[in-house]
């Protein structure tokens, strides 16, 4: 029976969770959730699927997990092992994830939603600004790291990239423009050159387009 992952595609954090699965190689099926229509704080999704509203969240037989770098955990632990890395990188990888999560994709997150699916009037360029200011500090300790490495831990692509990539593929500006990064857009060229990589919006069913 096939993992379900309930995401959309307009979701960075689903991204992660989605890609880690693509290229974990696993079968797995993307169920769509109408996120902006308001499905995820539906009674039928808090009472049967996730009671934190939550996307993305996946299902493997009677496990039911949310949170996108616990989902990527568990398919390291269970499914593939490479994309955790060697075990003595285990915390360096953690590391990364947890950074991502609280330093980078949050202020990612927040600042493309602001700038682009928040009614025009009720975007804030004062609070836009001080996002993209922050994000300009993730992206210099990020391009920095990358300067003299392929990966961000090791020799190989792990969950930590698959991380910190997922709000990077996508069209909407948020602040972040690949041509000032050059060693963030040479990084991004090598995972886009992945066998199994696919764009968010190829990925999981969902986009800005749907909604015009």
């Amino acid at each position: 029976m096939p993992i379900k992952l309930y995401c959309f595609g307009e979701s960075g954090n689903a991204y992660k969770a989605a890609l880690t699965l693509q290229l974990a190689d696993l079968e797995w099926s993307p169920i769509y959730i109408d996120f902006f229509g308001g499905e995820a704080r539906s009674d039928k999704y808090l009472s049967e699927v996730n009671k934190m509203g939550e996307v993305p969240t996946l299902i493997d037989g009677t496990l039911k997990l949310s949170q996108s770098g616990a989902i990527q955990q568990y398919i390291c632990d269970t499914y593939a092992p490479q994309l955790g890395g060697i075990p003595s990188d285990k915390y360096k990888v953690l590391r990364w994830v947890l950074w991502d999560n609280h330093k980078f994709s949050s202020q990612a997150g927040i600042t493309r939603f602001l700038q682009n699916f928040l009614p025009e009037e009720k975007r804030s360029q004062q609070v836009i600004s001080f996002q993209q200011g922050r994000l300009r500090t993730s992206f210099k300790v990020l391009d920095n790291h990358l300067a003299d490495r392929e990966w961000i831990v090791g020799s190989n692509i792990t969950v930590a990239d698959i991380s910190c990539c997922g709000y990077l593929f996508y069209p909407e500006p948020f602040g972040f423009d690949r041509s000032e990064w050059k060693n963030i857009d040479k990084w991004l060229h090598r995972i886009q050159g992945l066998p199994n990589w696919k764009h968010p919006y190829d990925l999981m069913p969902g986009s800005p387009a749907d909604r015009q």
